[in-house]
């Protein structure tokens, strides 16, 4: 109790500095300008037959420029780190008040997930595996999203069309890189944000998510000669790869996902025990690997076929028998070639 009454009382202690940092600032700004208009008016005054009369005042003036160019840099550093605190402290006071009043309500049937700020807590104290924004914890992420994506979305699909229909990517598995990749890069970029107001939340994710959905559209029409969406008809849409509506869904889904999403999902890393956690990602890793360059491989031999181009090796052959047509077009429903 005593160490927590004396970190409380600092605040008395910065109030008293701020206020004495503050007045001295102050006092200092009103005794530059002074001195500077004052001797702005001399140089007007005295360079009137050349500036080269006025050496000394001239060379003093520079001085006094770089001086509060300086001044100004370290300010504007000053701002953004104090801005950025402040705003911390904020959201982590509201977002614990929103669990408690979770945590509290009659009407919730499970507990309310943790915030951020406390989910980084118990990462570091147990020195978990995967804690932070590393390689770890970003792969679980990758890896969940490959799955969950495909999940809600089928669920989507039969909520809305009363069947479902495969939204897979890959051929082993339900997995789809897109998701994977979304909720990987929203985390990476968010994540320095994960503790912050929603507005950084929105405009990140509105950026990220565009920048996103744009280069996997360019990169599956230049390597396979197709694309699995198409925006032409939308608004506001840059080469039919994005538009501003779906953009703006990015921004909110970046919301929902750091302050929402994420969360969950770094609890149920958290529960993935030290001692395996390690070798479970990689192994995961290598399948992920290799599903995806056997996806790849099929893909691209399916799109052979679309042009008429027969098989020529005995991977061709196996891939026509074993991932014909019809049953290509039942993984991948909604994929369809370019014509060239």
């Amino acid at each position: 109790m005593q160490n927590k009454a004396r970190k409380y009382h600092m605040n008395t202690k910065l109030r008293i500095r701020y206020e004495s940092v503050k007045k001295d600032l102050l006092d200092l700004e009103e005794d530059v300008t002074h001195s500077v208009i004052s001797q702005l008016d001399e140089l007007a005054k005295e360079s009137e037959d050349g500036i080269s009369a006025v050496e000394r005042l001239k060379d003093a003036l520079l001085d006094e420029a770089d001086l509060l160019e300086d001044a100004s840099s370290m300010f504007s550093r000053m701002h953004e780190s104090t801005k950025k605190t402040a705003d911390e402290i904020r959201t982590r006071i509201k977002e614990a008040e929103h669990y408690e009043k979770d945590l509290d309500s009659r009407f919730r049937v499970f507990k309310p997930n943790l915030t951020n700020a406390m989910i980084d807590y118990k990462e570091e104290k147990g020195r978990h595996f995967a804690r932070g924004n590393t390689f770890y914890k970003l792969f679980w992420v990758f890896f969940i999203g490959c799955f969950g994506g495909v999940v809600i979305e089928m669920l989507w699909c039969l909520i809305t069309r009363g069947h479902i229909e495969s939204r897979v990517g890959l051929i082993w598995g339900p997995f789809n890189l897109v998701y994977g990749f979304g909720a990987l890069a929203l985390s990476f970029f968010l994540y320095k944000y994960r503790n912050r107001s929603r507005f950084y939340s929105f405009l990140g994710g509105f950026i990220v998510g565009s920048v996103i959905e744009y280069l996997c559209s360019f990169f599956q029409e230049m390597l396979f000669g197709s694309t699995s969406w198409d925006y032409s008809n939308i608004p506001f849409n840059l080469n039919g790869r994005i538009c501003l509506l779906y953009s703006v869904f990015w921004g909110i889904l970046g919301i929902l996902w750091i302050k929402e999403i994420y969360p969950r999902m770094a609890v149920w890393i958290l529960k993935i025990p030290n001692k395996v956690g390690k070798i479970l990602t990689i192994t995961l890793l290598i399948f992920m690997i290799l599903d995806s360059l056997a996806s790849g491989a099929v893909v691209y031999r399916w799109s052979q076929r679309v042009n008429g181009v027969s098989s020529q090796t005995e991977i061709a052959r196996f891939i026509d028998k074993t991932y014909p047509d019809e049953r290509m077009e039942k993984i991948f429903p909604n994929l369809e070639f370019v014509d060239d």
